[in-house]
């Protein structure tokens, strides 16, 4: 059977769109790789909460049900997004791994593990996290070192006895560095840029996300002076007292990771033979590869404008900075697939 549309991803950018191809009354499905909904987040850390409250995570036409004010913790947006499949009673077919798209002469073949699904319009809303990346020298570091990508971390439970490391400056690093740091008998050691810009969640009596609609940092575009301007910058750490961590006796800064040898990590400023434990939190890297004839930028992410690809009938959704820095975020990833949905309207 042809279908309209797939979707393919089945969380906040899935869903989003999905629910406005069901007021279009196409038919479509919704593919995901994974066993469950919302198992994209329920597979991060135990102790990830939110950095938006509650009143900024609505996808459209249903509330996120918890008080205003309240951070919502990695369950209670996986179970959101099973409520929002219930309500809106979308088609969506778990345990569906995508490993290619192509374009044909009727519209679009997708193949997955057990077979192909037909359509005339594709919509991939896999997000901007794929491959974790690990640099080249994990793979000299003794097996004696316990390693994992933050990808995969749960808790301080998985670790070994004894030292620890963390790589990577961002917020998965600096969140998973205070979560272990906080066992004072256990030293750490912290190989990522420390001279970034740390901000509360809450200032003069509001949340950040209210001061941020205030002055529309969400809203300037990319294409915008001052939209390019932001996406310039790295992005700042939310809701983390970076300078508290660093502070703490047992953490130590070591500059850049640099290289390994057995059980030696050199860094820029020493070397250490100690760590039991590295916890790499150095991002994911896109893969778009599975995709015929799709052009991707410098940045290895599809070229488009506002979701639209090179290929007429493939649309992209919950990219990073795909028009807004809330592009690929719960909150903000709604405006992004009601404009797609009127260019869908348009092009019917």
């Amino acid at each position: 059977m042809m279908l309209d549309y797939v979707v393919i991803g089945g969380a906040q950018a899935g869903l989003s769109m999905a629910y406005h191809l069901k007021t279009m009354d196409k038919k479509f499905i919704v593919v995901d790789g994974e066993q469950e909904i919302g198992a994209s987040w329920l597979n991060r850390w135990d102790s990830l909460k939110l950095f938006t409250p509650t009143e900024y995570n609505h996808l459209p036409r249903l509330k996120f049900n918890a008080q205003k004010g309240h951070y919502p913790t990695k369950v209670e947006v996986a179970n959101y997004f099973k409520s929002y499949v219930e309500k809106f009673q979308i088609p969506v077919q778990l345990n569906t791994l995508v490993t290619g798209v192509r374009k044909t002469e009727k519209g679009f073949v997708v193949t997955h593990k057990d077979g192909e699904i037909e359509a005339k319009n594709v919509v991939v809303a896999t997000g901007p996290f794929h491959i974790p990346y690990t640099p080249p020298c994990h793979t000299k570091i003794s097996e004696n070192v316990f390693q994992m990508h933050s990808n995969y971390y749960k808790g301080v439970d998985q670790l070994e006895e004894g030292d620890a490391l963390v790589v990577g400056g961002g917020d998965s690093g600096y969140q998973i560095l205070d979560e272990i740091s906080k066992d004072p008998a256990r030293t750490v050691y912290f190989s990522g840029v420390t001279k970034v810009n740390s901000i509360p969640q809450q200032f003069l009596g509001k949340t950040l996300w209210w001061w941020f609609t205030l002055i529309g940092f969400l809203s300037y575009h990319k294409y915008s002076w001052i939209g390019k301007k932001i996406s310039s910058f790295p992005q700042p750490i939310i809701g983390t007292d970076v300078k508290e961590i660093l502070s703490r006796k047992n953490v130590i800064i070591s500059g850049r990771t640099k290289d390994a040898l057995k059980d030696e990590i050199i860094f820029e400023n020493n070397s250490i033979s100690s760590i039991k434990n590295i916890v790499w939190a150095t991002g994911y890297r896109p893969n778009f590869k599975w995709i015929e004839g799709l052009e991707l930028d410098e940045n290895s992410y599809p070229k488009n404008y506002r979701g639209v690809s090179n290929i007429e009938g493939l649309y992209f959704i919950g990219l990073p900075w795909m028009y807004t820095r809330g592009s690929a975020t719960l909150g903000g990833v709604s405006k992004d697939a009601s404009y797609l949905a009127n260019i869908m309207r348009t092009n019917a």
